[in-house]
Formats: C-alpha cells, sequence, structure tokens
C-alpha cells in the first residue's frame, strides 16, 4: 500500500514518535510510506515532505491541499493517516477530491464548540490512543463508536530490555520526562517543588530545549539535561520514571518503577491495580473531564513506594505492557484498518474465483451442480481478457505482494479449480492458454476418481477422472499453480485431529514430490473447517489457505480463510459479471462488511 502520514508540529510529539514508528514499520512490512509536516525532527526511512499545517489561513489551506493532491497523485497514495487537527482539516477535503479514504489517530482530548460538531474532520475512521479520547470524541462530538476503536501507541519492546532495579548502593536517580514548556512544563515545576529537597537521591529532567526561568532556581540541585537522542539509555540509568504516555510505557519496559504523571491527572505508581487506569488516560496524559486533575499528596509516598517493587512485579507489568503496546500487532490492525477503508472506498476486492469441473456440454454434468459448460467458460475468460484481468497465483502474492493489488496499474483475479478432475486438462486448459491466463487447481492427492462423492450414499455422484502426473506436469509448466487438497478430500472438522492433520501433511508432501516445487496454498474439502484445522494449515507450511462461502471480506483479514466466489452452471453472464466485478462480496456482506 501507499500511505501518507499527514502531521502539524513544530517541536518533537509524542505524535511524531508515533507517526515515525509506524511509518518504519509499515515500510518493514514492503508498504511505500510518506510524511508530510511542519517539521520532522525524528530520523524515518519514510520520504518527507514540508507542509506547513499550523498556518492556517484561508491561502495557506488552499496551498496545502493543492500540495497533498500533487503527493497524491504522484505517488498513487491509497489512503491518508493523519495525526493532528491541523494536518487532518486540510487532508479531509484533499482525500475527499481524490476519492480515498482518510485515517486519524486522535492523541489527545478534541475542543468541543460547534463548528468542531459539524466539521469533524475525523476522517472516514478513527484510532483514540487510550479509552477516555474514544469516549471523549464519542459523547462530546458525536463520532459514531462503529467508526473508532482504540489502539496504544506502538512500541518495539526489542530495544528496551528488561532491566529491572538497580542493586547499586550509589545515590539513588529519578528521572522526569516531558516538556517544560505548556501543561506538562507545569507538571514538571511542581515534581520539582515537591522532591527537590529530600537528598537521598537525584533528580534530572529530560526535555526542553532552554530552561525557562521559573526552572531556574532548581539548577543546582537537579540536572537539565534537555532533549536527547538516548532517553532509552537514560531510563535504563534510572531508579525511578516518572512521565507521561509513551514514556511511562518505556519505563516500564525496562524494567523501571513507573509514576504516571500527565498534563490532566496523576496516577500514581503503575502497579496490576492502576494500569487499567493508567491505559484509560494514556499514563495521565487524557483525563475523562476536561478539567485537570492531580494528587500531589501522594508522590513522596508514591517514591518510596516504588523503591520497595521487586523485580517480579516490574517483570508481570512489562508482560503486561508489552501485550497491550505490541508493535507488530498494533501495525497489523492498523495495515487492516487501511485496507478495509480502501475497500469500502473503492467498492472492490480482488476476486477469489471458485470453480470444480469445466464440461463440453449437459451429457457430462452429473448430480451434483459443481460444473460450467466449455462454452460458458470461455465466454469468462473472454470477458476477462478483454476487459483488462490480469489472473494471478498465490506465489504471485508471497512476500507482502497481495498490498500491491490497490495499485492503479492492477486489475487482478484468481481462477481455482478444485479437486483436479482431467477436465480441466481437456478444455479448461486448452482456454487458459488461449488467453494468456493462468489459475490454481487443488489436487486429492490419493486418488484417481471422485471417490468422496461417489461413495455418498445419500446422494451419489457418476464416477469422474482426475489428472494424471503426465497431465499435471504439463500444465505446471505452463504456469498452473497446484495446491493441497488432503488425501481423500474427508471433511477435516468431523474426523479426529490427527487424521486431519495427517491428511493435510502427507498430501502435501506427496503433491510436492510430484510437481517438484512447493505448494502455496491449500483448500478445504467443502469449505469445511475450524480454528485447529485452519491452525494445521499454517503449522505445515501453506502460506494461504482458502475455504467456500466463509471468511472475512479483506483478502488479507485472515490468510488462512480466504473467501472464494463460487460459479455455478445456472449462472448467466450478469452473475458473472457481478462475481468477478471485485464488488460482489462487499455487497453480499452489506453492513457487517
Amino acid at each position: 500500500m501507499n500511505i501518507l502520514m499527514a502531521l502539524s508540529q513544530l517541536e518533537v510529539t509524542g505524535a511524531e514518535v508515533y507517526a515515525t514508528t509506524l511509518s518504519d514499520e509499515l515500510i518493514s512490512r514492503d508498504n511505500n510510506v510518506y510524511i508530510v509536516s511542519d517539521t520532522l525532527t525524528k530520523e524515518s526511512k519514510a520520504e518527507y515532505f514540508k507542509i506547513q499545517f499550523n498556518k492556517r489561513s484561508f491561502s495557506e489551506r488552499f496551498s496545502q491541499v493543492k500540495n497533498l493532491l500533487k503527493i497524491i497523485k504522484e505517488k498513487d497514495i491509497h489512503v491518508i493517516h493523519a495525526h493532528s487537527r491541523a494536518s487532518s482539516w486540510s487532508a479531509s477535503i484533499a482525500a475527499k477530491i481524490a476519492g480515498i479514504p482518510l485515517v486519524t489517530t486522535i492523541h489527545g482530548r478534541q475542543p468541543v464548540h460547534l463548528s468542531r460538531k459539524i466539521i469533524k474532520s475525523f476522517g472516514d475512521y478513527s484510532i483514540a490512543v487510550c479509552e477516555n479520547i474514544k469516549n471523549q470524541v464519542i459523547n462530546d462530538l458525536g463520532v459514531n463508536p462503529k467508526n473508532i476503536s482504540v489502539l496504544r501507541n506502538p512500541i518495539d519492546e526489542t530495544k528496551y530490555p528488561f532491566i529491572g532495579k538497580s542493586h547499586s548502593s550509589d545515590r539513588k536517580i529519578i528521572s522526569i520526562i516531558g516538556r517544560l514548556s505548556g501543561p506538562k512544563g507545569e507538571v514538571t515545576l511542581k515534581l520539582l517543588e515537591m522532591l527537590y529537597k529530600r537528598k537521598d537521591f537525584k533528580i534530572q529532567v529530560i526535555g526542553g530545549k532552554v530552561i525557562p526561568q521559573e526552572f531556574k532556581k532548581y539548577e543546582k540541585e537537579v540536572d537539565f539535561l534537555g532533549y536527547i537522542d538516548n532517553v532509552s539509555e537514560k531510563i535504563a540509568e534510572s531508579d525511578i520514571v516518572i512521565g507521561a504516555g509513551r514514556v511511562a510505557v518505556e519505563g516500564i519496559l525496562s524494567g523501571k518503577p513507573t509514576i504516571a504523571i500527565g498534563e490532566a491527572t496523576s496516577i500514581g505508581l503503575i502497579t496490576k491495580d492502576t494500569l487499567k487506569k493508567a491505559l484509560d488516560s494514556n499514563f495521565g496524559d487524557i483525563g475523562k473531564e476536561p478539567k485537570a486533575e492531580f494528587y500531589w499528596q501522594n508522590i513522596l509516598k508514591d517514591v518510596d513506594n516504588a523503591f520497595s517493587l521487586s523485580n517480579e512485579n516490574l517483570l508481570c507489568l512489562r508482560n503486561m505492557i508489552s501485550e497491550e503496546f505490541s508493535l507488530n500487532e498494533i501495525v497489523k490492525k492498523i495495515e487492516l484498518i487501511y485496507e478495509k477503508q480502501i475497500i469500502k472506498k473503492r467498492k472492490y476486492e480482488i476476486p477469489v474465483i471458485m470453480y470444480h469441473r469445466v464440461i463440453k456440454d449437459e451429457s457430462e454434468k452429473g448430480v451434483h451442480g459443481t460444473y460450467v459448460t466449455l462454452e460458458n467458460f470461455e465466454k469468462h475468460m473472454e470477458y476477462l481478457k478483454y476487459n483488462g484481468y490480469e489472473t494471478i497465483t498465490f506465489k504471485d502474492l508471497l512476500d507482502n505482494n497481495f498490498k500491491k493489488r490497490f495499485d492503479k496499474d492492477k486489475k487482478w483475479v484468481m481462477l481455482t479449480f478444485d479437486d483436479g478432475y482431467v477436465d480441466n486438462y481437456e478444455n479448461a486448459f486448452p482456454i487458459l492458454k488461449k488467453y494468456g491466463f493462468k489459475g490454481v487447481i487443488y489436487l486429492v492427492s490419493d486418488l484417481n476418481y471422485n471417490k468422496w462423492d461417489v461413495d455418498n450414499e445419500e446422494n451419489p455422484e457418476r464416477n469422474f477422472k482426475l489428472m494424471d502426473t503426465k497431465q499435471i506436469l504439463e500444465m505446471k509448466e505452463y504456469g498452473i499453480e497446484f495446491g493441497g487438497h488432503t488425501l481423500t478430500h474427508p471433511r477435516l472438522s468431523k474426523i479426529d485431529l490427527e487424521l486431519a492433520k495427517n491428511e493435510m501433511l502427507k498430501s502435501k508432501i506427496t503433491i510436492e514430490n510430484k510437481i517438484g516445487c512447493p505448494l502455496y496454498s491449500f483448500a478445504y474439502p467443502y469449505g469445511d473447517l475450524n480454528e485447529s484445522v485452519k491452525s494445521f494449515a499454517k503449522e505445515i507450511g501453506y502460506p494461504f489457505a482458502v475455504a467456500t462461502d466463509s471468511g472475512p471480506g479483506i483478502f488479507s483479514e485472515d490468510l488462512y480463510q480466504i473467501r472464494r466466489i463460487a460459479i455455478f452452471p445456472t449462472n448467466n453472464m450478469f452473475n458473472f459479471k457481478r462475481k468477478v466485478s471485485g464488488k460482489y462480496i462487499i455487497n453480499k456482506l452489506g453492513k457487517s462488511f
């Protein structure tokens, strides 16, 4: 995907750290990311464009939208992700003109006034970094609860190894990390007033470009380090960390006793009992009410209690925080938000079509309606060819290449065939070659005819041959891809789990030995599956697995239950066109999409 991050800031902020961390992780996951902002203090792998969102005159706004539209066109941007009110205002107009979605992350409490209620500029979907923000914009600004969710500020925990408490007998160090200006500066000033007289620990303050006048009286007792690049190293050296938002999270991950005090409220020492309140408020930065509320009388008691926390308790807190702030899991969810909003805006998702048999005429049809005639199959392929479709296989989608389906030059369709009937070779294969198409055929490895249907006592089918090795290899040489479909075509969720795993694993080994290359996908017979069966598909090495008429509407939401669209003999060309349009599943799922 091609993603544009929009920020408005004049100095380093938590939103910038969030956006650059997110951008770099998205790039590592094979997305293209670009950042637009007044300034960019934190290094990022994303390409940066300067747009001064903090200039808010009409002419400046017009210029911002114009520049955004230029970038959207040049970089084929699929989604904008804005991280501030100023940037989201201009981005919302540009996104609407360009016909692309806008996602916003709300990092702080929002002002409530009439114009904000009318022109929300929250985009198509919003992410709140804590529960108090989500509740505020729903209750005060009328944001639809369906269009907002809470996702924490993602952090790469590997950069913050657990250190725990220091056993040094030297003088302890308390690190206060935050700004020296604005509401956070007032908090830092109050903390110094409460703590500086204690001689049993040393205080260092991290943050602030210059030391304001009101702080100068503490210069002899306190180390003012200013803005530094090695904050994590200073946290590692600390015995107690005091801060809010991301600072508190980094302190907990490092195994340091952490006292959460932000610009809205003081949570106090973070323990298992106070963690939920801390998470709801982003560790003190976002209160439930607009009015700030502090409990300064508790600060000295919190400091003393912090010194007594055990490494066992600190490690438990780290594990809880790691789960909440997992960079990998949060970015994965954000990617899905992007994809869903892109798909909803375009009303298009890659169609994965399911065929079974392709027969010469109705005399070969058998009992079950899992076929199309050769005449209709050729009409289908002719339609795809002359309407600019490109057929792809799962091999084409490896290494996150499925994210390229949103590129402007892509009009993809996937053709799949279940069971490996000989008519796939005799009838479908010549037509596929005629139009330069490829597909994926799922083979039942240990049978040479459709025994599972023939032996059906309630509704027995006629005997139809499956392809032999020579035919399979000829198709493989052309570019047809093959996938697994078990040894004998059982209903996998209805049989013993070990037997189900054996059916899947041994068929994979058999087919790979036969064709001399790996299989990239598996098809559940009858579309029958459960969570255990899905886990087997992943465990035995399939990158993808397809269902039938189940699974999410987004192709990549569950790569082990990819929904397919079945083509039946009763489908006329109008039905076929609907099914390959890319809108079929979206329309079918309706409001539940």
